[in-house]
C-alpha cells in the first residue's frame, strides 16, 4: 500500500511525500525511523483512471531503466555502496514521483537489512522485467553487480533504439496508407455522388468503370457511418481478443510468421532478442534452464515463446537445446539451431549467442531498409492509381458525349 504524508524532517523543513508500507502502522514506523514528524498520514487514493486499470504498477520505459542501471553501475564501480548510490540517484527524480517513491522504498528495504534483489522483489511501485531481477540476484551473490548492471543498461538501450528505429521507419508508410484511404473514402462518399447527378439524364449506357465507381460511391455514402462503427468495433475486438484470449493471440502470431518477408523479419527479431538476453544471463551465472525460460518471457511472439518453454523442459530431462529445438513441430531458422549446436559442442554458447543476436539484428535492419525502399514507390503508385481511376471513370461518359 502507498501512504501519503505531510510533516517536518530532521532539518526542520516541511516535507510532503509518499511511503510504501503494508499498513498504516508500518508507515508510521518507517517515518519515525527517518526522523520525520508527520502532521498527516493517509492511504494514497488512486486517480480516477487508475481505479479501472489492471495494475497500478508503474512500467519504467526501457530507456529510463537503462539510464538508472548505468548510473548505479558507475557509482558502485567508483566504490560507493548501493545504499548511498540510490540516495544520490533519488535527487535526479524529483519531478517523477513514481520513480522517486520506488527508489525511496528500495533504500528503506536496504536500510532494514535486505539485499538489493530482495528489495526489488518486495517493492510494489514499479513493474520490473523478470530477467532484470534474476540478473541482479545472481550478480549480487557473485560480486559482479556493477558489470551486470552495465550489461543490462546496454541491452535495454539497444532494445529501445531498435524499437524506435522500426517505429520511425514505418511512420511514413503508415501515414501514406492512412491518408490514401481517407482520400479515396472521401472522394467516393462526398465527391462522386455530386457528379453522378450529371449522368442521370444521359440517354446512353455508362462505361463499366463509371458504373463501378458510382456503385461504390452510393455504397460508401449510404453506409459511411455504419462502416466507421464496424471498423472501430473490429479494432477494439481485435485488440481485446489479442490481450485476453491466448488461442486468438497464438493464431495471430502464427499467421505473422507465415507471411512472406514480414514473417522472416518477425522470427529473426525474436531470435535475436532471445540470443542477446540469453547470452547476458549466461554471463551473469544464471542456470541454463532458467536462462531459457527468462529469455523466452521477453519474447512477444507466443509461438516462439512456447517453442523455447517446451525446449527448456526437454533440457531439464537431459537433452541439448539444439536437439530439443530441432525435434519441435514448430520449425525455425536452421542456421540458428546449428549455431546453438556449435556453441554447445565447443562450450562457447555465450559467445555464439552474442554473435547470433548481432547478426540477426543487422540482417533485419537491412531487410527493413529494403522493404521501405520498395514500399514508398508502391504506395505512391497505389494512391495515384486509385485517385486516377476514380477521376478517369468520371470523365469517360463526358468524353463519350463529346465524341457523339
Amino acid at each position: 500500500m502507498i501512504f501519503k504524508y505531510k510533516g517536518i524532517n530532521t532539518e526542520g523543513k516541511k516535507v510532503s511525500d509518499r511511503v510504501e508500507a503494508i499498513d498504516i502502522k508500518e508507515a508510521r514506523s518507517k517515518l519515525n525511523a527517518q526522523g520525520i514528524i508527520y502532521q498527516s498520514l493517509s492511504e494514497d487514493t488512486p486517480a480516477f483512471f487508475e481505479k479501472f486499470s489492471i495494475s497500478r504498477k508503474y512500467k519504467i520505459p526501457p530507456k529510463e531503466l537503462s539510464a538508472l542501471s548505468r548510473e548505479l553501475a558507475m557509482y558502485i564501480r567508483s566504490g560507493i555502496s548501493i545504499v548511498a548510490a540510490l540516495k544520490i540517484v533519488q535527487t535526479h527524480y524529483e519531478k517523477n514521483k513514481k520513480m522517486k517513491l520506488f527508489l525511496t522504498t528500495i533504500s528503506t528495504h536496504l536500510d532494514e537489512g535486505q539485499n538489493f534483489y530482495s528489495a526489488l522483489e518486495a517493492q510494489t511501485i514499479v513493474e520490473l522485467p523478470a530477467f532484470f531481477k534474476e540478473s541482479i540476484k545472481v550478480s549480487e551473490s557473485g560480486g559482479i553487480l556493477d558489470e551486470v548492471l552495465l550489461e543490462l543498461s546496454r541491452f535495454l538501450k539497444e532494445q529501445d533504439r531498435i524499437h524506435k528505429e522500426i517505429k520511425g521507419a514505418f511512420a511514413y508508410p503508415s501515414f501514406m496508407i492512412v491518408i490514401s484511404l481517407v482520400m479515396i473514402a472521401f472522394m467516393l462518399t462526398f465527391v462522386v455522388p455530386q457528379i453522378t447527378g450529371i449522368f442521370e439524364n444521359m440517354d446512353q449506357a455508362l462505361p463499366m468503370p463509371t458504373q463501378f465507381v458510382i456503385a461504390a460511391g452510393k455504397f460508401f455514402s449510404n453506409n459511411f457511418q455504419i462502416m466507421l462503427v464496424l471498423i472501430l468495433l473490429f479494432v477494439v475486438s481485435f485488440v481485446t481478443l489479442k490481450k485476453k484470449v491466448y488461442a486468438f493471440a497464438y493464431g495471430v502470431d502464427k499467421l505473422i510468421l507465415a507471411l512472406p518477408l514480414f514473417g522472416e523479419i518477425a522470427l529473426k527479431s525474436e531470435l535475436a532478442r532471445f540470443s542477446y538476453i540469453a547470452s547476458l544471463l549466461t554471463r551473469s551465472g544464471v542456470p541454463f534452464v532458467q536462462t531459457i525460460n527468462l529469455s523466452a518471457n521477453i519474447l512477444n511472439n507466443k509461438v516462439i515463446k512456447e517453442l523455447f518453454v517446451a525446449a527448456s523442459k526437454k533440457v531439464v530431462e537431459g537433452k541439448l537445446l539444439s536437439k530439443a529445438l530441432n525435434e519441435s513441430s514448430t520449425k525455425i531458422d536452421n542456421s540458428f539451431i546449428q549455431s546453438i549446436a556449435l556453441g554447445e559442442e565447443t562450450s562457447q554458447l555465450e559467445n555464439v549467442l552474442t554473435n547470433v543476436s548481432d547478426l540477426y539484428f543487422e540482417e533485419n535492419r537491412d531487410k527493413i531498409s529494403l522493404l521501405l525502399t520498395l514500399l514508398e514507390p508502391a504506395l505512391m503508385l497505389f494512391v495515384g492509381g486509385s485517385i486516377g481511376f476514380i477521376v478517369a471513370a468520371m470523365l469517360l461518359p463526358i468524353f463519350s458525349m463529346s465524341i457523339h
